[in-house]
């Protein structure tokens, strides 16, 4: 049934995989806004996707992935995040501009490809954002991790993913410092932000972006921080 799919059904699929993974459930609205289109554009796509048994869909409460829905998105996101790698390693594009691209790639790419371009890419683990890229048996391996916002404080953390990957976020995050890699230090909590020390200077960042960066504590004070 897959190859009846369209790169419109496909970008649903993987967004509400990644809405079930943060929420438990992908909310009408929230998707709508996640894919740029009306609500009412999701109810045609989404009783489409139903009928092809990928998705059930609760009124008022949202919308899952079935089984099969679920072994479909992790097949798209392992082809996106290796297309990611691509752009960033090989091509040297961007990490804030390869989401959006590797969005469009990804429907023209068989699973032949996409071996051979892990193979030819090393197996990468994770995309330039720090996301884990799913193996070939669908296996994703997690790094041990938390928000931003569950950091204690005082705590010495650094960063391994960002789970936002639209090109405002990154871009802003970026210019934060706040990358896969970055090492970060909390010096203050207040009900709505948290304040940093990255590479020695300080920034705020709020509550919302802060959840959306995943860190791991660190036992104590790294160089750079």
């Amino acid at each position: 049934m897959k190859q009846d799919l369209s790169y419109e059904a496909e970008e649903y699929i993987e967004t509400i995989y990644r809405l079930q993974k943060q929420d438990g459930v992908a909310k009408t609205q929230k998707l709508a806004g996640k894919l740029d289109v009306v609500p009412g554009s999701v109810t045609n796509t989404i009783e489409h996707l139903e009928k092809h048994g990928l998705v059930k869909h609760e009124p008022y409460r949202g919308v899952k992935l079935t089984a099969r829905g679920e072994r479909l998105a992790v097949k798209i996101l392992r082809k996106h995040r290796l297309l990611e790698r691509l752009l960033t390693d090989v091509l040297e594009a961007d990490w804030a501009n390869v989401h959006d691209n590797a969005c469009k790639l990804e429907h023209a790419f068989s699973e032949e490809l996409v071996l051979l371009l892990e193979k030819k890419l090393g197996h990468p683990k994770a995309c330039p954002h720090g996301n884990p890229i799913p193996t070939k048996e669908g296996i994703i391996e997690e790094e041990s991790c938390h928000p931003l916002t569950e950091a204690d404080l005082s705590a010495y953390c650094k960063v391994t993913k960002v789970t936002d990957e639209r090109k405002e976020k990154l871009t802003f995050l970026a210019g934060k410092g706040l990358t896969p890699g970055a090492l970060a230090y909390v010096v203050a909590k207040a009900p709505s932000n948290i304040i940093l020390r990255i590479a020695e200077k300080e920034c705020v960042i709020d509550n919302e972006d802060a959840t959306d960066v995943w860190v791991k504590t660190m036992e104590e004070k790294t160089n750079g921080v």
